[in-house]
């Protein structure tokens, strides 16, 4: 048997060994049986679905690695935990009672158990640097109990059946010369805060609008991961969170409270029944993208994206070049050794550490105290990133061109600087062209993650689409659909270019 023979066999042998542990993987997870949840004494030993960063993410913890095997799954949003319920991925989800009430409305086959997990107060979270807006918002809450303002509020929210839609808050007429009050919240959280028309609503906004009318402020909301709240307000970067938000000791360490607004209880969500959707698919992309203008989420959001990508990709090329030049220039003549060591260590560091923790520390450090746009933050975090993948590039492609193109420049009096420019950076750019196509495409898609420092990009604008229908393929889907032919269109007119600079060559 020859040795070509003998390396075939073998490879066969191990992607049948892989496809053989793949399926057995599948199949144990088809045949596994769910547990049961019909109370609080039979969440030990379950899976169990939380939103990540809320109170009942801090109270089932506690279940987290004993004896009976009891798992937790953290989800970005209380939508996602529902979702994963609905598809046998968990056994329950704890989250609070008015979503709860909220999702088990938009989803049959899904109940709320009668015993409640644990009762809890909600109110506004203010930084500690702060404490003359705390006290203003505490004497703006009594000032709305005394009138009956706050209880109007929360019955047109959550009161009975008569009284839910009857009496909604309407914007007044005042002064706001005190200027703006920057709120964030987590817009996936009905009642409490949730998209309508294109704009952030709620229990908690409209009570937020009526603080804001009675102290002489201006209202303007900041929608962003939950988990991402109490840094936001800790930072600076808003001035309350609000999302129905429960008073911790850990939270406490970080940020002040103002008084409780309201109550509520962290409830069990289980599955009763198989549920399936009745409506047709044209009816689903009806009430996903048609009603309430809902595709305008992922225009917004598409040209965000966009944007994004363009100045990111313009500050990667500039900046990826001059560290490029950088280090070819120590390489080849020994010059430059200080900016060389610095963009040795801007490489290492930018390269060894992820994408979205470098947004996180742009956004929440860097820009701490500056209130300069969400798009202008990520096209910086973007742009440096990129230049790092970008140098690279470009320094192999300045290595791969012949040493005697450069001698030859020099040789016909050209400065270095001037050699480089004309003679050897357009040969390389020729032959990086297809390496810096692919950083293109990858930066278009990292834009992703810009939703974890509140700005609407393509992925984002789903979100809130689910977050409304409870309908996860289609948004996902029509995503997914946007960034192929993005990405498509990128190729071709890098192909296009690349043939376009090959026929100088003939």
């Amino acid at each position: 048997m020859t040795k070509k023979k003998t390396n075939k066999i073998a490879l066969i042998v191990v992607v049948l060994l892989i496809v053989a542990a793949i399926a057995g993987i599948i199949i144990k997870g088809m045949n596994a049986t769910a547990k049961t949840v019909a109370s609080v004494d039979d969440l030990e030993g379950s899976t169990i679905g939380v939103q990540l960063g809320t109170t009942g993410d801090i109270y089932v913890s506690d279940y987290e690695g004993d004896e009976a095997g009891t798992t937790i799954e953290r989800y970005n949003k209380g939508t996602d935990a529902v979702q994963a319920l609905l598809q046998n991925k968990i056994d329950c989800v704890i989250i609070d009672e008015q979503p709860a009430a909220a999702y088990i409305e938009n989803n049959s086959g899904l109940s709320i158990l009668d015993e409640a997990f644990a009762d809890e107060e909600y109110a506004f979270a203010i930084s500690k640097d702060n404490p003359a807006l705390t006290s203003a918002i505490n004497e703006a809450l009594e000032t709305l109990k005394a009138d009956g303002t706050l209880d109007s509020i929360i019955k047109n929210y959550v009161g009975s059946e008569d009284e839910i839609g009857k009496t909604p808050y309407e914007k007044k007429d005042v002064d706001r010369s005190n200027g703006t009050l920057t709120v964030a919240t987590n817009a996936t959280f009905p009642p409490y805060e949730y998209y309508e028309n294109d704009a952030v609503v709620g229990l908690d906004m409209d009570i937020m609008q009526a603080v804001c009318d009675t102290l002489g402020y201006e209202l303007v909301i900041e929608d962003m991961e939950f988990d991402s709240i109490i840094t936001a307000v800790q930072t600076g970067k808003v001035d309350v969170g609000a999302a129905g938000m429960t008073v911790t000791e850990d939270r406490l360490k970080n940020v002040d409270f103002s008084n409780s607004y309201t109550t509520s209880k962290q409830v069990i969500i289980v599955k009763t029944s198989e549920s399936g959707s009745t409506l047709s698919l044209a009816e689903k992309f009806k009430q996903n993208f048609i009603e309430d203008n809902r595709y305008l989420y992922l225009l917004k959001g598409l040209g965000n994206t966009i944007i994004i990508t363009i100045f990111a990709v313009l500050i990667g090329i500039i900046f990826g070049s001059l560290l490029a030049i950088v280090r070819t220039t120590y390489d080849r003549t020994g010059n430059l050794p200080i900016l060389n060591f610095l963009a040795k260590v801007y490489l290492t560091i930018i390269r060894g550490t992820p994408t979205m923790v470098q947004l996180l520390i742009i956004y929440y450090v860097v820009f701490a105290s500056t209130n300069v746009s969400k798009v202008f933050v990520a096209i910086v975090a973007f742009g440096l990133n990129s230049a790092a993948y970008v140098a690279e590039v470009v320094r192999s492609g300045i290595m791969s061109v012949d040493p005697g193109q450069f001698e030859a420049g020099r040789s016909l009096g050209l400065p270095y600087a001037k050699t480089m420019r004309l003679i050897v950076i357009p040969q390389a750019f020729k032959n990086i062209l297809p390496a810096l196509g692919n950083e293109l495409i990858t930066l278009l898609k990292e834009t992703s993650i810009s939703g974890y420092i509140g700005l609407i990009d393509l992925t984002k604008g789903s979100d809130i689409i689910r977050s409304v229908t409870y309908e996860a393929m289609l948004p996902l889907f029509m995503v997914a659909l946007i960034y192929l032919c993005l990405v498509l269109i990128l190729t071709a007119l890098v192909n296009k270019l690349e043939r376009s600079l090959r026929k100088n060559e003939r």
